[in-house]
């Protein structure tokens, strides 16, 4: 339960924030994303801009659009940030339960996930001489010479679209996750 917490912590820390994404892409030794700097217009590219440009609506972190969805289907904000420390076991476990099925089908329905390698866990799998590392990570007793086969660990997820909704607030509200709630 605790390393499930932890990952789903280090899955949105990574989705908010383009440093800790890189630290994390080094750290399991695939190549960070590429930073992107903004790009501050001239006098003279500004006085050209149209007005469908001028218009535009601000930008919002695709990470803080997941994080909404997942929160607003799936209460996952509020159950991650919700002290669990004074709760039973079976109601830490039935909360779960909720928040896992709104979750995957959130994710289901936004990335269409797949397994990279669709063969059981614990099976024994061939491997290419040449493997790309952003597919396949081994792990374990690695030697000078690259193996042919392995036991499989994790399948891997890999997305097989990205359905994100668009933002559509207004600048003040671009870092908004979840509104409050107060009932009249």
């Amino acid at each position: 339960m605790q390393r499930f917490i932890l990952a789903l912590k280090c899955f949105l820390a990574i989705l908010s924030d383009r440093a800790v994404a890189a630290r994390a892409a080094a750290l399991i030794g695939e190549e960070a994303p590429p930073q992107t700097t903004p790009v501050t217009p001239s006098p003279q590219t500004s006085a050209r801009t149209t007005p469908a440009a001028a218009a535009a609506a601000p930008a919002r972190s695709d990470a803080l659009t997941l994080l909404s969805v997942l929160q607003r289907e799936a209460r996952l904000v509020d159950f991650l940030k919700e002290d669990i420390g004074g709760y039973e076991d079976a109601q830490i476990g039935a909360a779960v339960r909720d928040v896992h099925r709104d979750a995957a089908a959130a994710l289901d329905r936004l990335f269409a996930l797949k397994h990279v390698m669709d063969e059981p866990e614990g099976s024994d799998v061939a491997l290419a001489t040449q493997n790309d590392a952003a597919r396949i990570k081994l792990v374990g007793n690695l030697g000078a010479q690259a193996p042919s086969r392995g036991r499989l660990q994790h399948g891997g997820w890999q997305a097989t679209k990205v359905e994100l909704p668009q933002f559509t607030g207004n600048a003040d509200a671009a870092r908004i996750v979840a509104p409050a709630e107060v009932e009249v």
